[in-house]
């Protein structure tokens, strides 16, 4: 009976880690401090 209720609370654990993981990896972490730069290197002008 322990060593269910042992293994049922890994699984959970595991699981709320990797959305937890997953959620915070689809956020992108760009500094304020970068600018957006013109695109300088097209062929066609």
């Amino acid at each position: 009976m322990e060593l269910s209720v042992f293994i049922l609370l890994t699984v959970i654990i595991i699981a709320g880690n990797a959305m937890i993981l997953l959620r915070t990896a689809k956020k992108p972490k760009i500094p304020k401090s970068v600018k957006p730069q013109p695109y300088t290197d097209d062929p066609d002008d």
